[in-house]
């Protein structure tokens, strides 16, 4: 299969919400965002057949003549000993760390990402069974803030493997999706640098009021809200008025932040910010109207990630609330 024939990147304006079986879930929404206009930061996405054509080029090993075949190694694993999905996790992610991307393809994914003009990506993983009926992959896989462009190639080919981290496995285990061809498109976009950042659900998550949207905030950059390893601030606003039904201000000891020497780094909240609201009333009507409008454009509601950078707010994310 050469490079040529099969297309393997699309910019985010040349993709739709149609195009999850090659996008994923989050490279569609992103392009789906994009076309509607939406403070949206400009990207591309290594579409799932990079990573099948990926995989057919992966080394042989002795035991087995035709590649690296993942049906045989996911096969062995006894799904109630956490050392056999480890081991297999292991075997599979390092054969394909070990493994080059072929050359037409990786030139490919340099040129898209000099053109973005950005020295920093984001680049996340964005699996095609993300989101669907059957299961949310959303948080199974990896994701790698601050990619410079010496390690882009190694933090793509990261994203790949992440379908087999042990969660990943066990997760399609549980989910009966051991039989189905589970494929892994990759999302590179312009890194948003946020002083600010956070999570929007455009209907209360707990009440399951639709009439209300929550918002939580925090310093410094999104994965720390949405690993779980922070208390952001949490909000709560009546889409009926956009008026604020009730803060809820915590105390935010450290934030995550680029590294000068690479990657990304804790650091203390000055003290002056630290019991302090993170966004002004004004700001948190401004972006819940923005949600508001995402909201609007799917048609149902939405679990939105959001960056403030200089004054301004993008989306980095937006998936449909599986929980309702």
């Amino acid at each position: 299969m050469s490079s040529k024939k099969q297309e393997f990147i699309k910019n985010f304006s040349n993709l739709s919400k149609k195009d999850v079986g090659i996008a994923g879930g989050k490279g569609a929404s992103l392009g789906e965002m994009t076309k509607a206009g939406l403070s949206v930061p400009p990207g591309f996405v290594i579409l799932a057949p990079a990573f099948d054509y990926f995989m057919e080029n992966t080394p042989k090993s002795p035991a087995n003549q035709t590649g690296l075949d993942i049906e045989a190694q996911i096969s062995k694993v006894n799904y109630d000993d956490t050392n056999s999905i480890d081991q297999a996790s292991n075997v599979i992610r390092d054969i394909m760390q070990d493994t080059m991307i072929p050359g037409p393809l990786a030139r490919e994914i340099t040129a898209e990402f000099k053109k973005l003009k950005a020295q920093y990506v984001a680049v996340r993983s964005s699996a095609t069974a993300e989101d669907s009926s059957v299961a949310s992959w959303a948080g199974e896989l990896e994701t790698y803030l601050n990619t410079e462009e010496k390690s882009l190639l190694a933090n793509v080919k990261k994203c790949w493997s992440s379908l087999f981290t042990p969660r990943a496995i066990f997760y399609r285990f549980e989910k009966k999706l051991v039989d189905q061809q589970v494929s892994v498109a990759v999302v590179v976009q312009k890194m948003v640098q946020s002083e600010i950042s956070g999570i929007c659900f455009t209907v209360h998550p707990i009440t399951k009021d639709r009439n209300q949207m929550v918002i939580e905030a925090g310093y410094g950059l999104g994965e720390a809200i949405v690993s779980g390893q922070i208390t952001p601030d949490t909000y709560v606003i009546d889409k009926r008025d956009f008026s604020l039904s009730d803060i809820n201000v915590a105390e935010q000891e450290k934030m995550l932040i680029r590294n000068p020497r690479g990657g990304n780094v804790w650091k203390k909240v000055p003290k002056a910010e630290k019991d302090k609201q993170t966004l002004t009333g004004k700001e948190i009507v401004e972006l819940a109207e923005l949600c508001a409008k995402i909201e609007k454009h799917y048609r149902k509601p939405q679990d939105i990630e959001w960056a403030l950078e200089k004054g301004k707010f993008y989306i980095t994310q937006s998936r449909p609330i599986t929980t309702l």
